[in-house]
């Protein structure tokens, strides 16, 4: 990425590269944006309609990250065509429709390719008032930080191509990831927070690290605090992590610190699928934007604060924030 040419300077580009934010924007004019995003990845379950639902989730999560509106959705596929049953794909494609009609938006086209290995996602657009636009570089000393969906589905989706995962924390997992993050991104558009990112593929770590980087801050994490899905833990134990996690943390190794164990870093930095978003949320707000998740049945944790300090450094602390 740091390679590439930069973009021409445009004063309507509102976000683009530059901070490693979940999606672009684009202002058309005084009271519109558009936001721009794209995610597509191999099969995280067997079942191809809760693949297609999971993929869409994870898609659609960019655009809420930003506190956007998503109105339209272009499906991207590869897959075997000849190899697999053709209502497998059909399968995929109803799973995803679904989250797009859940979100209020549309289905508007698509492309797809022969490939040996399947591969779904979306290229969504969104919509949203310039000025109020969430991204990752506002987030500021003294703000509290607040995840709204538990950690682990990296470690789990692992297990479960492994085999080592029951049936009921498969389902549960595939719940979670299924989640739309709409609630949660109406809820801090309305109570109002300094920063807001997805956790995905770069981990709970890595998101957090761009977002501190991006503000010039310094986080602490304190592992009592962070919500993690029971199961990970067992296939942990069984050696299921991923290579995306292990390459988070290899990548992020010289930006952490503090008392933790080989476990707790491998849970923070495991890359998600579909996760939850993350705020960084001034004090006095914390209290009233707590609430309304959960009343909403966002499973919101408080699980750090934000500090003056080296850009993008995070500190691990274990034990629960006091």
């Amino acid at each position: 990425m740091c390679q590439l040419p930069k973009n021409i300077p445009n004063p309507n580009l509102l976000v683009g590269i530059e901070t490693s934010d979940d999606a672009g924007v684009y202002r058309l004019n005084d009271k519109q944006a558009i936001v721009q995003t794209v995610d597509f990845f191999t099969p995280v379950v067997d079942d191809p309609f809760s693949f297609g639902q999971i993929a869409a989730a994870n898609a659609l999560s960019d655009i809420y990250a930003m506190g956007a509106r998503p109105i339209t959705g272009l499906n991207l596929v590869s897959f075997p065509i000849g190899k697999l049953d053709s209502q497998i794909l059909l399968e995929i494609l109803k799973g995803g429709q679904t989250k797009i009609e859940e979100a209020g938006a549309l289905i508007v086209g698509g492309h797809s390719i022969d490939d040996p290995e399947p591969k779904y996602g979306l290229a969504i657009t969104g919509i949203v008032h310039p000025e109020k636009i969430l991204s990752n570089s506002g987030a500021r000393a003294k703000d509290y930080l607040v995840l709204t969906k538990p950690l682990g589905i990296g470690i789990i989706t692992t297990g479960i191509k492994r085999g080592i995962v029951a049936q009921e924390d498969e389902l549960e997992a595939v719940r979670i990831m299924s989640k739309l993050n709409k609630e949660a991104s109406e809820i801090a558009q309305e109570i109002g927070v300094n920063a807001c990112t997805d956790v995905t593929g770069f981990g709970l770590l890595g998101h957090l690290h761009e977002m501190m980087k991006a503000s010039g801050c310094h986080a602490e994490i304190f592992c009592d605090n962070v919500p993690v899905i029971s199961s990970a833990w067992s296939c942990l134990a069984s050696g299921s992590v991923p290579g995306g996690t292990l390459a988070n943390l290899e990548y992020l190794k010289e930006y952490l610190d503090g008392n933790y164990d080989s476990d707790w870093k491998t849970i923070l930095g495991d890359a998600q699928t579909s996760g939850g978003l993350l705020f960084s949320v001034p004090e006095s707000k914390i209290e009233l934007l707590v609430n309304e998740l959960k009343g909403a049945v966002v499973e919101a944790a408080i699980i750090g604060r934000v500090y003056l300090g080296q850009e993008g450094k995070i500190s691990i602390t274990k034990g629960k924030m006091i």
